[in-house]
């Protein structure tokens, strides 16, 4: 059974009652509430001792998901060096919609990780642009959001390993939606919906892509690893 811990500031559901609307036991709970019995699923949020995230959780952890927006700057230093050196070790991480702005996801990708959006974005068309890759399974040829947050090219990441999504929105915006990449031992999985006046995590096939996400970020034995002077 893949551990899974599903990370979130929770700040938003609890300061805007128009974000409680929308989710009011937090975004964590609605992400976790995507994954089925065959996870073993913890949440941790911002404002608990260490985030949540002691060395003993991420240890027992084989996939972190990471929301997070108001907050980064308040994610402490020592955290974020735990999970960076975590995910280098093997943990998977999917990172989601703001979270590109995080410190930890900075670090791993070593970009500004900016872009441009609008608030009030319409209708959003999120392609499948790499049909044969894990992530994508059981989907359809695009999944139609009618309402989100409009994020748009130039993102300022590495070129993906994979890229298996590309959003068009109703005002003719393109972006990178769904980027693979891997660092060390670690797959992460940038997934761009997910804004928090927007009900996108009850919709099933964003449930969906979460799942495959989890499924291919979780760690694999491969190959020992040695470092270091030989005899």
């Amino acid at each position: 059974m893949v551990a899974v811990t599903v990370w979130n500031e929770f700040r938003h559901e609890r300061e805007d009652d128009d974000v409680a609307a929308v989710y009011p036991d937090g975004i964590h709970e609605a992400i976790a509430g995507a994954l089925d019995a065959d996870h073993d699923v913890r949440t941790a949020t911002l404002d608990e001792p260490e985030h949540g995230l002691t060395e003993g959780v991420l240890e027992s952890t084989d996939v972190l998901l990471w929301w997070g927006h108001e907050a980064h700057d308040a994610v402490a230093d020592a955290v974020v060096d735990r999970v960076h050196d975590r995910v280098l070790e093997g943990m998977g991480l999917i990172v989601l919609h703001s979270g590109h702005y995080a410190k930890l996801f900075k670090r791993l990708m070593g970009t500004s990780c900016s872009l441009q959006y609008r608030e009030d974005g319409g209708t959003e068309r999120l392609w499948v642009v790499d049909p044969g890759h894990p992530i994508a399974d059981g989907l359809d040829e695009y999944i139609e959001l009618p309402e989100t947050e409009m994020y748009g090219e130039p993102f300022d990441v590495p070129e993906p390993d994979r890229l298996v999504f590309t959003s068009w929105f109703e005002g003719g915006e393109v972006f990178r939606s769904g980027c693979c990449y891997r660092r060390g031992n670690g797959r992460i999985f940038y997934f761009r919906p997910g804004h928090e006046t927007y009900p996108i995590y009850e919709n099933e096939a964003i449930r969906r892509v979460l799942r495959n996400a989890v499924a291919w970020a979780s760690p694999t034995d491969g190959s020992p690893r040695t470092f270091g002077a030989r005899e």
